[in-house]
């Protein structure tokens, strides 16, 4: 080395010359980083949760409200509220129905004139004809919370799913074409005027939400042994194994579909009845162990009619419930099933208080 390239190098800073290697984050450090992290997110998701589930239910509102005003609409068109499901026959036996729900008749009011359009009610809804209709999503139909929106795959063809029941009694469906009718806003065969809700349509529930694939056994031709009187209903606390031992013995017909078709008037599909509080759980061991509906004979089939089609919510606590006078109120879980039955009826002249709800 020469004495000039020698100086050069001497005049340096002692740092250029011996550089300190950088310090970087321990494993240590890194992991309390990551714990905080992790901490931090577990605060916030919650809360994030909560949020997004506060706006579901808030559309969830939005859309029974729409509901409501597209009745409110019908009925100010035709005179009568529609019909759960129209038939023909006589006694109990049916010759014939068309299967068209509430929610059927009252896409044109709900801006759905094109799928009204593509629907031939003077024909069964689940003819070849009918098909294309049946199984048209209606985004008005769906909670935004419901997890399971697939269409439901029958024998007929494909269906598209709905989150919304209309009240269709309490135990007590129908009582066939020469029985009584039911107590509540919706029947077969029968069309209510508003001004016939003499428990004032701010105290009587016309819709409230369903879960899509609740399965349910229908008892085609077997019907319910210990419901048999429409005046005589069992309490709203009853034990499902006693008062409808059917389901439980093998005797009736296991149906893994129940409110999958918002285009079915029975009331396994697009109704639901008071005969248990909202989101009551039913255990049947034959299905394995599994939450459940039960329905006696189907509308379609003569009647008379009994089922428990419980209201059902993914949201928290209760369910959303559209009322007479288009307000929805959220239904607790925790709600007294005398007041959950007294709600759905039209002309119980029962008083109830939003404070017992």
């Amino acid at each position: 080395m020469n004495i000039t390239h020698y100086a050069l190098m001497s005049s340096l800073p002692s740092g250029r010359q011996n550089s300190a290697p950088r310090r970087g984050f321990t494993l240590i450090e890194l992991l309390v980083v990551i714990a905080i992290i992790g901490v931090l997110i577990g605060l916030l998701l919650p809360a994030v949760q909560s949020a997004r589930e506060a706006a579901r239910r808030a559309q969830c509102t939005n859309n029974m409200k729409q509901l409501g005003l597209a009745l409110h609409n019908y009925e100010g068109t035709n005179g009568v509220l529609p019909p759960s499901i129209v038939l023909a026959g006589t006694g109990n036996t049916a010759v014939w129905n068309g299967g068209w729900s509430v929610h059927g008749r009252i896409l044109p009011f709900l801006e759905q004139s094109a799928v009204f359009n593509s629907a031939n009610f003077s024909l069964n809804k689940e003819v070849p004809a009918n098909s294309t209709t049946i199984r048209l999503s209606v985004s008005v139909f769906l909670c935004p919370s419901e997890v399971n929106t697939d269409p439901s795959t029958h024998d007929y063809g494909v269906a598209a799913v709905g989150n919304y029941g209309s009240s269709c009694g309490d135990w007590f469906v129908w009582g066939g074409f020469s029985g009584p009718e039911n107590r509540s806003a919706f029947g077969p065969n029968r069309s209510r005027r508003l001004a016939q809700f003499l428990d004032g349509l701010s105290g009587t529930m016309l819709m409230s939400e369903v879960k899509t694939y609740v399965p349910c056994y229908i008892c085609d031709g077997v019907g319910l042994a210990q419901i048999r009187n429409p005046a005589a209903v069992p309490p709203p606390n009853a034990d499902p194994h006693t008062v409808a031992p059917e389901y439980f013995s093998g005797s009736c017909r296991f149906y893994p579909l129940g409110h999958t078709e918002w285009s079915d008037g029975n009331a396994h599909s697009s109704g639901f009845t008071t005969a248990w509080t909202p989101n009551t759980t039913i255990q049947a061991t034959a299905a394995g162990n599994i939450d459940m509906d039960l329905n006696g004979i189907n509308e379609e089939d003569g009647g008379p009619t009994f089922a428990g089609m419980t209201s059902r919510s993914y949201h928290p606590g209760g369910v959303n419930t559209l009322f007479g006078d288009c307000t929805v109120k959220f239904i607790k879980d925790s709600s007294a099933g005398n007041i959950w039955r007294a709600i759905g009826t039209v002309k119980g002249n029962e008083v109830v208080g939003a404070d017992q709800y």
